[in-house]
């Protein structure tokens, strides 16, 4: 009486006709190794009979259940001091993202609260964050710096995020994201220059060292924010240093962020509300992944990125939370709702978005994302048998999923599933 759903079989992503067809296997068994890899995924007969002489560390009966692959957050900015629940306020009373940012708010109110933080206390607040949202499913999350806008903040970021690689369960990607605003009292060919000149060196040299392993160079393109032109000379010098393109481009205003994207061999792009039809199609002719953040545009009662024409395109559309002081989500199922609800995707394209895309958009869709033999043993247990429910209750997942596994190992057991319905 498992299900076990069977995301990806072997492809490093999914497109609109590939998720159609989700595979979901009845009366199965699922098999980890003691390296934390799928060794077996079948019916569980056969898995049985297969496995006969093995002795297992740890059995789970999920009979009436379902299992997933863990959840892939590809989007989100966890490490900063603060709060800014005072602006959710003043965004109700209709001030814009912008003038928010022009009157001191958004990312340079974080940015000074985060610079006089300590590494200690960044580090305490990071771990509550990361473990809030392995209860709500993601078991590889990206995470980006971006709140310091000089070298030493960044750096402190950088080193926190490293920790918590080190020290926790959850897979991370971490992203260096200096260009994230353009610090007070600079331009942005400044900041540019900083960044290409300062930063970036600093990086590669820590890299060398053994100290940051840094995955993926971020630049908020934006009107007002880093023009084209600063964006790609800050890029291609990530690029040059080994880092994946992963930016965030044609969010409030239409910028040609995706065109570049895709000349620059970005590996995705993030937001995407204004982007272009030309944008569209040359990434989907790059396979340079759409990160859609579906709680942005939420929060900021912005329009909706084209998830449609996307999909019909033929572009590998992921989600993200984008968690950050903004748009202050950790879940998510919560944020697959919301894109088939706001955005108009279907549950299958939203849990493909949500694991096998979301794990290409990263870089891992080689060993996250599905359940597949050889692939990392992140998987999710929920307390029904069909899988939908995790993206039809709404905020459901508290009393859904009973158990969040990382590398074949009991994360979180949420006990209250074994008395309670999910119905």
């Amino acid at each position: 009486r498992v299900r076990v759903l069977v995301c990806g079989r072997r492809e490093p992503y999914l497109r609109r006709e590939g998720a159609a067809g989700l595979g979901v296997l009845r009366g199965a068994s699922l098999v980890v190794g003691l390296d934390g890899c799928i060794k077996a995924v079948g019916q569980a007969d056969v898995i049985r009979n297969q496995f006969s002489d093995a002795t297992f560390e740890k059995i789970i009966d999920c009979s009436g259940k379902c299992v997933l692959p863990g959840l892939v957050d590809a989007h989100t900015h966890p490490v900063w001091a603060g709060d800014r629940v005072h602006e959710f306020a003043m965004k109700l009373a209709g001030a814009s993202y912008m003038e928010i940012h022009q009157a001191g708010g958004g990312i340079h109110f974080t940015v000074e609260h985060t610079r006089k933080a300590t590494e200690d206390e960044l580090f305490t607040t990071f771990q509550h964050r990361l473990e809030r949202m392995l209860r709500a499913g993601s078991t590889l999350v990206e995470c980006k710096s971006g709140y310091g806008l000089n070298l030493e903040t960044e750096l402190k970021m950088l080193r926190v995020i490293e920790r918590a690689k080190k020290s926790m369960d959850i897979g991370i990607s971490s992203t260096y994201c200096g260009a994230h605003a353009v610090p007070k009292g600079k331009t942005a060919t400044e900041a540019t220059d900083d960044i290409i000149n300062n930063h970036l060196p600093k990086l590669k040299e820590l890299k060398l060292s053994g100290e940051i392993h840094v995955n993926n160079i971020d630049v908020f393109c934006e009107k007002g924010v880093f023009d084209l032109e600063s964006t790609r000379r800050i890029l291609q010098a990530g690029k040059d240093i080994g880092l994946q393109i992963n930016f965030h481009g044609d969010e409030l205003h239409p910028m040609k962020s995706a065109e570049l994207g895709a000349e620059l061999g970005a590996r995705a792009i993030s937001h995407l509300e204004e982007v272009s039809d030309e944008g569209i199609m040359a990434m989907a002719r790059a396979n340079c992944a759409a990160v859609l953040l579906p709680t942005t545009a939420y929060m900021l009662r912005l329009k909706q990125p084209p998830a449609r024409k996307m999909l019909e395109e033929g572009v590998i559309v992921a989600l993200g939370s984008d968690f950050n002081p903004n748009a202050y989500c950790f879940s998510m199922p919560m944020v697959m709702h919301l894109a088939c609800v706001n955005m108009k995707m279907s549950m299958n394209e939203a849990l493909a978005a949500a694991t096998i895309n979301a794990a290409y958009a990263l870089g891992k869709s080689d060993t996250h994302g599905s359940l597949e033999v050889g692939k990392q043993g992140d998987l999710l247990i929920i307390n029904s048998s069909r899988w939908e429910h995790l993206i039809y209750q709404f905020g459901g997942h508290e009393a859904l999923i009973n158990y969040v596994i990382v590398k074949g190992k009991v994360v979180y057991e949420n006990e209250r599933c074994e008395t309670m319905s999910s119905y």
